[in-house]
């Protein structure tokens, strides 16, 4: 990506289908309730080239892919 990312799951919007945990099991998780959860750590996306079809596969578009310019760049 060349860029440093950050994934956000919105838990009001999400229903809990799971496909992000599916494609990307180690960075999603589901949490007690059935709710998408990032896994502690991997909010970065670990480097998880699934972490962006997950992003896009959920049905609700409930992750967001935040982006942010690497250290050391300015814009």
């Amino acid at each position: 990506m060349g860029e440093d990312i950050r994934i956000q799951v919105d838990t009001e919007r999400c229903v809990g289908a799971g496909l992000c945990a599916l494609l990307a099991p180690g960075v999603f998780t589901q949490d007690e309730d059935g709710l998408s959860a990032v896994l502690p750590g991997r909010e970065d996306g670990a480097g998880d080239p699934q972490v962006p079809v997950a992003a896009r596969g959920c049905p609700v578009r409930a992750i967001a892919l935040i982006e942010a310019p690497a250290p050391g760049v300015h814009g």
